[in-house]
């Protein structure tokens, strides 16, 4: 479920006539996205955020908004959800205004520098910057490609558990090998509120890209008969007036058997996809942006690439490398921005004038 915090930022696009005229459009609402309104807002650049979800997160809040992260600095433990809403919270000074359940169609450059931005709910920006957070891109999930299956997504066939409560007293098939597919395996054989009537896995290997720990303890709840564990491939569907009531699956010794079922759940992973982004003009490799290690320009002077859609030598694709991305790219942006500004780093903990822009009240020291 969307948070209420989540819920309020929705609304904070409103009508305007004409193209908005603004320094900054960022492109992706994922923490990364989020924390790069921080690093603006610092520098007292506004920005307009765009996303193609209804609601700020990214793949954190869309995948896995209960999953714990253990890799914030500073925070021991918080979820993708928590994560979100304290980077909300954190950005509440700077106004950002956010445009979401939309993604940016049309990049131009304009005569005098600035960019014409344009989303697929017609939505129009000329802008100074552009910073591109987009993840993985317009991430879609691996679909199960049986032929009858389709008809049943929305459902009886799933690629990712939004409302746990949704399945439970279910009898659940699962299909993948990775973490996302033990995981909720796991969750529901586990006693609680989420308990499914019934768990089977299936994979296509007596072999698991996941967690050591979570393998063991499937193998353990197969061997107390908690759970079943079948090795095959789904080859096939059964339904009866409408309702998707099996799927076949055939093993590794070429006999196929029919799994009854009330809802199938497939985990193959996520299909990155550059969308529109592909067709912008910038370098691109391997479905990423190729960026610089100074200010993490993309190829195209003005427009910034931070997190998982950017590429450069010794590259990691973690959280904090993006948050560090994030304050080069705006301090790199500042001489487009205001190429008469001298800009000087300041420190949170003792600026007078960032403590102004925080709107904080400044400490006295002894």
């Amino acid at each position: 479920m969307e948070p209420q915090l989540n819920r309020q930022v929705v609304d904070t696009a409103v009508a305007h006539d004409g193209p908005i005229e603004t320094d900054a459009v960022i492109v992706g609402a994922g923490p990364v996205g989020l924390f790069q309104v921080f690093e603006l807002g610092l520098l007292e650049i506004k920005a307009h955020v765009i996303d193609s979800l209804a609601y700020p997160g990214g793949q954190p809040v869309e995948l896995y908004p209960d999953k714990p992260i253990y890799d914030i600095p500073a925070v021991p433990v918080c979820t993708g959800q928590e994560l979100t809403d304290a980077l909300l919270k954190q950005i509440e000074p700077f106004g950002a205004t956010f445009h979401l359940g939309q993604e940016v169609t049309t990049v131009q450059k304009q005569d005098d520098g600035r960019f014409f931005v344009e989303t697929s709910k017609g939505t129009h920006f000329l802008t100074k910057t552009i910073f591109i957070a987009a993840g993985v891109g317009a991430f879609q999930p691996r679909t199960l490609k049986v032929e009858g299956l389709d008809p049943f997504e929305g459902s009886q066939l799933f690629y990712r558990v939004k409302n746990p409560a949704d399945f439970a007293g279910k009898n659940l098939v699962i299909v993948g090998g990775g973490d996302s597919a033990l995981d909720w395996a796991l969750n529901f054989v586990a006693e609680g509120p989420n308990k499914a009537e019934s768990v089977i896995l299936i994979h296509r290997r007596d072999g698991f890209k996941a967690a050591p720990a979570n393998v063991a303890k499937m193998r353990e709840l197969c061997e107390q008969l908690e759970m079943q564990f079948i090795v095959g491939q789904v080859t096939g569907c059964e339904e009866k007036n409408g309702q998707l009531t099996g799927i076949k699956v055939t093993g590794s010794d070429a006999v196929t058997r029919v799994v009854p079922l009330d809802v199938l759940l497939v985990f193959f992973g996520l299909s990155p996809k550059l969308g529109p982004i592909a067709e912008w003009g910038l370098e691109i490799e391997r479905k990423q942006l190729v960026v610089d290690t100074e200010k993490f320009s993309t190829s195209v002077p003005g427009i910034f690439a931070v997190g998982d859609i950017n590429t450069y030598p010794g590259k990691k694709k973690l959280i904090l490398s993006g948050f560090h991305e994030c304050a080069l790219a705006a301090f790199g942006a500042m001489p487009i921005i205001f190429p008469e500004k001298k800009v000087f780093l300041q420190y949170t903990t003792t600026s007078p004038k960032l403590h102004k822009v925080l709107g904080v009240e400044s400490p006295v020291f002894d």
